[in-house]
């Protein structure tokens, strides 16, 4: 799932709600908590933006509430970075939403390779660098746009995708637009109403649509709405017992060309890389192998308990109730694939963040994400190549907190989770 990133509260409104979800209620929140509205806020303020947000940027003023600043180290609701001052040698971002933790971005790592050169994994190829002056977020220094788009990587910001008073809604029969019946609620959890006659329910994680140019001045206008998907109450959280499962049901890829449109196809209609979206099925060899297969070695598995959310996918519907029914973080659900069902972007990247390069979900670049039983690290005599700088404490934070045993003692790439090559 793709973890809100969404209008910030004051330091006062902060403090009253529990939840980014309770301040937005799915549409837009109270003006006071991104925009200073006094006069005396304006005056101190009126070198900053042309709207007086109380950040410097708009991520700041995201992250005045979706950043964790209270140092605490375990996942909490809706945070979605780590404080920089938690970001230390060997320490590993907090936040476990399904999206990503940004504090990634602040994380370098290099390593002598097997060839005895010097490799790094430099923090801004961890993720989406959002522009957030005030947390310490800056542009990517290497790429200016948008890989495969024309989006300019000095006005990525949170509200690049999503739209900060949330505006996109859903109707009853499943047609999304940016205005008509009041939003009541958030769209995005399996506790979400269901929209009727006389209401609607925001997109999930308030994703912008068609239409949408976000007001940082990029110039892009979207042209494709935001994916049927559904995320549980519990989302930003450890998955050594259970995993989190948002439910994806269609429409991610699509969404994700609004700025990575030649990542998807070139001129010819072909796929430029790895086949994703609707026409992506994963057809029966590539379903059987999902749902067979558990770790290295190992194809023995049932589709009734396939699952991983390290290797999630689209279950290729749009319908509601379906959704709701799959997406959990107890085990309720854990069913595997069908031929019907597809690859997306989220298959194999986080949205915002990871512990690893182009954000993918575990570490592509290694042999072994697994070594001799345990998460390769400085710390427990891995080879240099396979630990690659970080420490097993921070790989394991970036599989989730999956228990190493839940994989093979050598266990390779999770690409062989749909093509099991290993």
């Amino acid at each position: 799932m793709i973890t809100a990133l969404v209008i910030s509260l004051s330091s006062a409104h902060a403090a009253s709600f529990a939840k980014g979800e309770s301040f937005h209620k799915g549409g837009t929140g109270e003006c006071n908590g991104c925009h200073a509205t006094g006069a005396s806020e304006i005056a101190l303020r009126k070198n900053r933006s042309a709207i007086d947000l109380l950040g410097s940027d708009a991520s700041s003023t995201c992250l005045r509430c979706h950043e964790a600043s209270d140092g605490s180290v375990t996942p909490q609701g809706h945070y979605i970075a780590t404080s920089g001052l938690q970001l230390g040698e060997g320490m590993a971002p907090v936040e476990l939403t399904p999206a990503g933790d940004f504090g990634w971005l602040k994380k370098n790592y290099r390593w002598r390779g097997e060839n005895g050169r010097m490799e790094e994994s430099q923090g801004q190829r961890h993720g989406h660098n959002i522009v957030a002056a005030d947390y310490g977020y800056t542009a990517d220094s290497k790429i200016t746009m948008a890989p495969g788009g024309n989006y300019p990587s000095q006005k990525l910001s949170c509200t690049s995708c999503h739209d900060p008073h949330g505006n996109y809604r859903r109707a009853a029969d499943g047609t999304i637009s940016n205005a008509g019946l009041p939003i009541i609620a958030s769209g995005s959890y399996t506790t979400s109403p269901e929209p009727g006659p006389n209401g609607t329910v925001s997109t999930y994680r308030m994703l912008a649509g068609k239409g949408y140019q976000d007001k940082g001045g990029a110039g892009l206008e979207f042209r494709a709405d935001p994916p049927a998907a559904i995320a549980p109450v519990s989302y930003n959280r450890d998955e050594s017992v259970n995993d989190t499962r948002v439910a994806y049901g269609s429409g991610m890829s699509e969404w994700c060309s609004n700025c990575h449109d030649r990542m998807h196809a070139d001129n010819s209609g072909r796929a430029s890389q790895h086949p994703s979206g609707k026409n992506a099925r994963l057809g029966a060899e590539s379903a059987s192998n999902y749902n067979s297969y558990v770790a290295s070695g190992n194809l023995n598995g049932s589709m009734t308990t396939a699952y991983n959310s390290l290797v999630p996918f689209e279950m290729g519907t749009d319908d509601y109730q379906t959704l709701k029914a799959t997406a959990n973080s107890n085990g309720s659900n854990r069913s595997g694939a069908n031929m019907d069902s597809n690859v997306m972007c989220l298959s194999c990247h986080r949205a915002h963040a990871s512990g690893f390069d182009s954000m993918t979900r575990w570490n592509v670049s290694a042999t072994f994400i697994v070594y001799n039983g345990a998460y390769p690290g400085t710390d427990n005599g891995a080879p240099e190549s396979i630990a690659q700088g970080r420490t097993s404490g921070e790989v394991k934070k970036a599989m989730y907190g999956k228990k190493a045993l839940s994989f093979a003692s050598y266990q390779r790439s999770l690409c062989n989770k749909c093509h099991a090559k290993d």
